[in-house]
């Protein structure tokens, strides 16, 4: 796990390509988590236990969580409770997210 003080889309990007995986975990401390993400075609993943936020790198598209669904471009934070049914729908090819969890499981009151 990554313990700098920074890094960088582009790190971040050769990274993820190097782990042939759609997203990897970059940096922890305590509670907070940063992975960086990449979906494929289909976002397949599932709720997760902690609340969740999402930074656009690049792309663009509708994202869906609980019942709305609202359109994101690069530079966008969207927040995902905790068990949140979400997912993107709908995205640009390019579309790269840094993904950062935090809060205690079950996520913040």
């Amino acid at each position: 796990m990554n313990s700098e003080l920074k890094i960088s889309a582009t790190e971040a990007l050769q990274k993820l390509k190097d782990s042939g995986k759609e997203f990897i975990p970059l940096f922890s401390r305590g509670s907070l988590a940063v992975e960086v993400y990449r979906p494929d075609k289909t976002d397949k993943q599932q709720p997760h236990d902690k609340d969740e936020v999402y930074v656009i790198i690049s792309g663009e598209g509708n994202f869906y969580c609980e019942g709305r669904s609202v359109s994101f471009k690069q530079g966008d934070f969207l927040f995902v409770p905790a068990r949140a049914e979400h997912r993107f729908i709908s995205f640009t090819e390019d579309l790269l997210a840094w993904v950062i969890f935090y809060g205690p499981q079950g996520g913040e009151q």
